[in-house]
């Protein structure tokens, strides 16, 4: 078997030496068999499983013709549009904040420029997902109205944002970068006087509390507006089936769908908010449970859509939960990579799944989990997440890492805007892909190579292909 693999490893670079000639690149990237191509018409950025080529712009030139070849086909075609992107992204934990802050001011403002900006080394990240007080990435676990044990605030006179105050600053740092960036805010817990366990840790919310915690999401969203900062949208609960977190609550399909149709959603509407209210925001083992509150005739009107992770179940599940209400919005809103993985493996299945997979799925974001901790995959909760791995490992005051989660979102991010629609693309033997046209009509085709052998395709569109190539595990965003 390992002679065979070689063998055909040596027949893949003969060939393609061959078809190159002198056009192609260092990484073999351009079999394109027109021999004197002399505009480069498709951009190649390149990231290879091994880690020695990380978003790379490719310098062999690629240009469209209809000379004929032996290669499959990826077809893109822009005349049936799908789902409105929202963006690419990260959760923007507490966490990320404290260890971003650690930078001297210059670093700091150097990564954000980076992560946020719109310049030719940016990744132009344009969405993020925030916490309503403190997740399981944060240093402390606090709300907004902690209160004494045994007492409770009914009029949430006590309300107060202070704790979140260092993230609140970073967020308008990164508002300045990109002041149309979309937010996405959700709770991991609320106040401990709601619940009917009196703990940060699992428990449900106490039925007599649902109007008084409806207010909690509507005092929040406004004293964010007044800080300059719009929530685009919440979620009630942060993996409501998830109850073992610190901090942590469990609310069933039933539960959450009796508090947004009886008070989440009528508050929003008395206070005049516009802040979508999207359902679940958990794993794809589950689809019935945003089934169940889409279903409900009084809870719907409320809702746009619902929120997913994939520590469970199949993202083919997004695409279950579309056929069943296909005027709903669909978001993916969290994967974590973790300390104990590897750069070709999480890059790989995390593309396939995460912005490939979510995409043709239609969700109109794929979010990474944590943005940023430090070399201690700190700061966390006691209970939280030891091992979740941030896209950016911040070793000092000035000096950060780039990890496999910035290059599994950067490969879209950088591309695809905000406005960007999913368009039709096919995909042929181990090559998974997904395609976009920018509201500049670029067309973005993301595609990754899930075999264990080398593959050269064509990209065909328009009547015309062009020949490209990708080892085994890699990832190329091709932009014409």
């Amino acid at each position: 078997m390992l002679k065979n693999k070689k063998i055909k490893t040596l027949l893949f670079a003969l060939l393609l030496g061959i078809l190159s000639g002198c056009a192609q690149s260092s990484d073999g990237s351009n079999p394109d068999p027109n021999p004197n191509p002399t505009t480069n018409e498709v951009d190649f950025w390149l990231t290879k499983s091994n880690g020695t080529v990380k978003l790379e712009k490719q310098t062999a030139i690629l240009a469209f013709n209809t000379t004929t070849n032996i290669y499959q086909n990826i077809d893109v075609t822009d005349s049936q549009a799908y789902q409105t992107i929202d963006g690419f992204g990260y959760t923007l934990t507490g966490g990320s904040a404290q260890a971003i802050n650690q930078l001297s001011v210059s670093k700091k403002q150097e990564l954000l420029q980076e992560l946020f900006g719109s310049a030719a080394n940016a990744i132009s990240v344009n969405y993020l997902r925030i916490s309503i007080g403190a997740s399981d990435l944060n240093s402390t676990v606090f709300s907004y109205d902690d209160m004494p044990t045994g007492l409770t605030d009914l009029s949430l006179t006590n309300f107060s944002l202070t704790p979140d105050a260092q993230l609140i600053q970073l967020l308008k740092d990164i508002l300045i970068i990109n002041p149309n960036i979309k937010i996405m805010a959700t709770p991991w817990s609320p106040p401990v006087w709601m619940k009917d366990n009196n703990s940060t840790i699992g428990g449900s919310l106490q039925p007599q509390y649902y109007g008084v915690y409806a207010q909690y999401f509507v005092k929040y969203i406004q004293k964010m507006q007044l800080e300059g900062i719009h929530i685009d949208a919440i979620t009630p609960q942060n993996e409501p089936l998830n109850p073992a977190n610190n901090p942590s609550m469990f609310m069933s399909a039933v539960q959450q769908t009796e508090f947004i149709k009886t008070n989440l959603g009528p508050a929003f509407q008395t206070a005049g908010l516009t802040t979508k209210i999207v359902a679940y925001d958990h794993n794809c083992d589950q689809p019935q449970y945003p089934i169940t509150v889409l279903s409900d005739a009084a809870a719907n009107p409320f809702v746009d859509g619902s929120a997913f992770h994939l520590y469970g179940g199949d993202i083919s599940a997004m695409g279950t939960v579309h056929n069943a209400f296909p005027t709903k919005n669909l978001y993916f809103t969290e994967q974590y990579t973790a300390s104990t993985g590897t750069f070709d493996g999480d890059l790989k299945w995390h593309v396939k799944n995460v912005v490939i997979g979510s995409m043709r799925n239609w969700s109109k974001t794929a979010l990474e989990w944590n943005l940023a901790n430090d070399a201690s995959y700190g700061p966390h909760t006691d209970g939280g997440c030891t091992t979740c791995k941030g896209a950016i490992t911040i070793t000092g005051n000035f000096s950060y890492e780039r990890n496999v989660g910035y290059y599994i979102i950067a490969h879209a991010s950088k591309f695809v805007p905000a406005g960007s629609v999913r368009i039709t693309s096919s995909q042929v033997g181990s090559v998974y892909t997904v395609a976009f046209k920018t509201p500049a009509n670029k067309k973005v085709l993301i595609a990754e190579n899930d075999g264990a052998t080398p593959q050269i395709f064509n990209i065909k569109y328009n009547g015309k292909w062009v020949a490209v190539s990708l080892e085994a595990g890699s990832v190329g965003t091709f932009v014409w």
